[in-house]
């Protein structure tokens, strides 16, 4: 996890204006921005679509950067209002003509950048990767790229740093696609459109379930500082809200909460992500429809269904398991009999008693438990049973911690293999424990996976909104 007050040490001067900031209160003519901000109540902030920033999970807004701006903005007392846009060079202009308060979205600091913004303290590090397609001539220097097709996102910090390398290589060319995003540049390069790739490497960690072929040939640059941008025309007080705010959040665990969330459960597997695209084409076609149908009826997510079914049976209709369990969601004979299922093989009838079973632990848990927790909660209960599951978070409160939180949670769900209530179900417990917080974290990947499967193949990406003429209006210039 990058470590914010290390930057503030190995970054002097910044470090001195910002405990500057803490101490002594700026002094403007008018009222600051950021009060004015308070009293409008909303908090407008621009970002891109992204596994690394905002997109739809479980049907409602996520995301790194959308999670950091909801807290910053609740720090504030304030609503959050998200601006989407398609390109770069729409959103940083977005942010210089006052159309939105500042820019989340995954920015790194460059020279050229800082001419025209001001930057918040860094709260992550990136690198610039080059990606290229296995079975290819893998580039292992600058100059490998001369000659060949290289595409970058126009107006990105890639091509600042590409350019900056045509000085000692004056041949390098490279291609910058308008409103483009890392998903059409990784398929590009899938397809064959191009022979290589400038991504991030946050971004392609993310991506690389759902693109087993790619790979990362080199970074073309060292770790780079990801922070919010912010119009170098207005008052510093935002700006300085925001400084206290980070440094608050990197102090208290939060931005490694966050981080864990968000990009904790992403564990790479070659064979297991081929085996799971090739499965979306022979298996998951056949099931579908079913798990659209019982996901309507039940209001959850299908993708989440199918992400259960396929941890549970790889989407295998006549899966068997030692322990008697069998079926596309690997029912027990008792959760069969409690939903209805007459026959655990006919897949229709096990999709339909597995969504409802999970829709019936989801609905049980207490009130007090939120989205997206919930989901991971219920989760965690198919798999290992609710009474155990409610075990783990009272020994959560017991321990101070919050029984509320999934992340919080699951290290005590992993304990309990550690519990020996009879001398003969110490393994099933140590199987159980540590293999539901596996579970979980599973079916996140599956789950994600589908889901950037389907905006990969729909190629669907957010447009920048209609209405930013009246929000511009509506905002402190």
């Amino acid at each position: 996890m990058f470590n914010t007050v290390q930057w503030l040490i190995k970054f002097g001067v910044k470090a001195l204006a910002f405990l500057c900031l803490l101490l002594i209160p700026e002094r403007h003519p008018e009222r600051p921005l950021v009060e004015q901000i308070e009293q409008q109540g909303e908090l407008v902030v621009a970002t891109r679509w992204g596994p690394a920033t905002y997109f739809s999970e479980l049907r409602q807004d996520s995301g790194f950067e959308f999670e950091l701006a909801r807290s910053f903005a609740n720090h504030l007392g304030v609503q959050l209002r998200i601006a989407t846009f398609s390109s770069f060079s729409e959103l940083l202009a977005a942010v210089r003509q006052g159309q939105v308060h500042f820019a989340a979205a995954g920015l790194t600091i460059t020279d050229r950048r800082q001419q025209l913004f001001d930057f918040s303290i860094p709260y992550q590090e990136i690198k610039h990767q080059l990606v290229y397609k296995i079975g290819r001539p893998k580039p292992r220097e600058i100059q490998d790229l001369v000659g060949k097709r290289t595409v970058v996102i126009a107006g990105s910090s890639h091509s600042e740093h590409l350019l900056r390398m045509r000085d000692l290589f004056p041949e390098l060319q490279w291609e910058e696609e308008q409103s483009a995003s890392e998903l059409i540049l990784l398929n590009m390069v899938n397809d064959g459109l191009a022979d290589y790739a400038v991504v991030d490497s946050k971004m392609f960690l993310n991506y690389r379930d759902v693109y087993p072929e790619l790979r990362s040939a080199m970074n073309i640059t060292g770790s780079l500082p990801v922070a919010w941008a912010f119009n170098k025309q207005q008052d510093r007080s935002l700006l300085a809200a925001a400084d206290r705010f980070l440094f608050e959040a990197a102090n208290s665990g939060q931005l490694e909460e966050l981080s864990q969330r968000f990009f904790g459960h992403q564990r790479f597997d070659y064979v297991g992500s081929r085996t799971f695209l090739e499965h979306i084409d022979s298996r998951l076609n056949h099931y579908e429809d079913a798990f659209r149908a019982q996901a309507k009826l039940l209001g959850v997510d299908w993708r989440l269904l199918a992400a259960i079914g396929y941890q549970e049976s790889f989407w295998d209709a006549e899966a068997v398991s030692p322990t008697g369990v069998r079926g596309l969601m690997m029912l027990t004979r008792g959760t069969a009999s409690e939903m209805g299922v007459s026959n655990r093989l006919d897949p229709l009838e096990s999709i339909a008693g597995g969504a409802h079973y999970f829709k019936k632990l989801h609905d049980r848990l207490p009130a007090e438990i939120q989205e997206p927790d919930r989901t991971f909660f219920a989760l965690a209960a198919y798999n290992l049973g609710y009474k155990h599951l409610m075990t783990a978070r009272k020994k959560a409160l017991q321990a101070g911690a919050d029984p509320n939180d999934w992340f919080v949670t699951r290290d005590f769900v992993a304990l309990l293999s550690h519990q020996k209530k009879r001398p003969n179900s110490y393994y099933r417990y140590k199987r159980a424990g540590e293999e539901t917080v596996d579970y979980v974290r599973n079916i996140r990947r599956y789950y994600e996976a589908l889901v950037w499967a389907s905006e990969r193949e729909r190629k669907r990406y957010t447009p920048v909104p209609q209405n930013l003429v009246a929000m511009r209006s509506q905002l402190v210039h």
